[in-house]
């Protein structure tokens, strides 16, 4: 244990959502601290615990709920005047019953986006971004495919919904191509409400043309700040490179490879138990990269990741899989 870490209480907290979205929150009670302010359900690990234990016999306890299957998603610390907590942010997959107040706390499902319930705890405030991430994460491949050629392909993708957030990569385009390239997806991606990052080698100024930007592993290391822009993001390959966009105060990171790719083919890839690891203490949330297909998204979110991030994969135009509704590269 780490000095950090002594005096610490264990956190599990759980983000349940229903299946039209809304979020469940519930209100501190009077006679506990910071009463009155909502917060994600959950509560201290006792003894030995498991969080997922803690969160199965807090939410039957509290809500009247069975939670039948939950998976990891981030943590942090945070320090209150009365305790110092580390908080397990987990997604709750399934669950059986009705919540109710079990003990006089009051409930409230809120939209993603416009929760009116307020103040929340502040241990609760960083979820507010994370629920608006989705669980695909697209990535340009321009260059390869050729510009006409990519256009179609986004055009039938945003048609059906594939995702809402896309990364205009595209390293290797001169300057002129990728201006005229940028206009043609900015404007597509405006009228169907997308968010696009823009990969940082290209000039800033189309970072705040767009809706933020996409940092590669190299110019994370070199940050000292989070770019004044509404979405931030970055390529991550190690623990450290994850922690580092965790303490900048970035939205989200990428990690892989996982999986053998061609894109990088002179990297090894990480494999589930080694990305598994490596995102394990991670403070933001991450999506899995490398080699990764639409079926791969389901095992992505039960090793801990927001989803998957991918370039060839986010091009298979499916109808049945729509931005928001899926389950759980640099």
């Amino acid at each position: 244990m780490t000095d950090a870490e002594v005096g610490l209480l264990d956190v599990a907290v759980g983000v349940l959502t229903r299946p039209d979205g809304r979020f469940l929150l519930t209100q501190r009670p009077s006679g506990k601290p910071m009463a009155g302010y909502w917060e994600f359900p959950g509560g201290k690990l006792e003894g030995e615990e498991s969080v997922y234990a803690a969160l199965i016999r807090e939410f039957r306890e509290e809500l009247g709920v069975e939670v039948t299957e939950a998976v990891p998603w981030v943590q942090r610390i945070f320090s209150y005047p009365h305790a110092k907590v580390r908080l397990h942010y987990w997604r709750i997959l399934a669950w059986q019953g009705v919540a109710h107040g079990r003990e006089g706390q009051i409930l409230s499902w809120e939209t993603v986006g416009h929760a009116d319930a307020k103040p929340w705890l502040p241990g609760a405030l960083p979820l507010k971004r994370w629920l608006l991430l989705p669980n695909w994460y697209a990535i340009s491949n321009a260059a390869d495919e050729g510009r006409a050629q990519f256009l179609t392909r986004l055009d039938a993708a945003l048609a059906r919904q594939q995702f809402s957030f896309l990364q205009l990569r595209e390293k290797s385009l001169e300057s002129g191509a990728f201006e005229r390239l940028f206009r043609e997806v900015q404007a597509r991606t405006r009228e169907y409400g997308i968010q696009l990052l823009i990969n940082s080698t290209h000039p800033e100024r189309y970072w705040h043309m767009a809706d933020g930007v996409h940092c590669t592993t190299e110019s994370l290391l070199t940050l000292k700040d989070r770019p004044e822009v509404p979405w931030c993001a970055a390529s991550c390959h190690d623990e450290m490179s994850l922690m580092l966009a965790g303490q900048i105060g970035l939205d989200f990171a990428v990690l892989g490879p996982v999986k053998q790719t061609p894109s990088h083919p002179d990297s090894a890839p990480l494999g589930w138990e080694r990305f598994c690891d490596i995102i394990r203490n991670g403070t933001v949330p991450v999506y899995a990269l490398g080699g990764l297909e639409r079926a791969d998204l389901a095992e992505a979110v039960r090793r801990g990741a927001q989803g998957v991030a991918a370039i060839r994969a986010s091009w298979v135009v499916e109808a049945s899989h729509r931005a928001g509704s899926d389950p759980g590269a640099d």
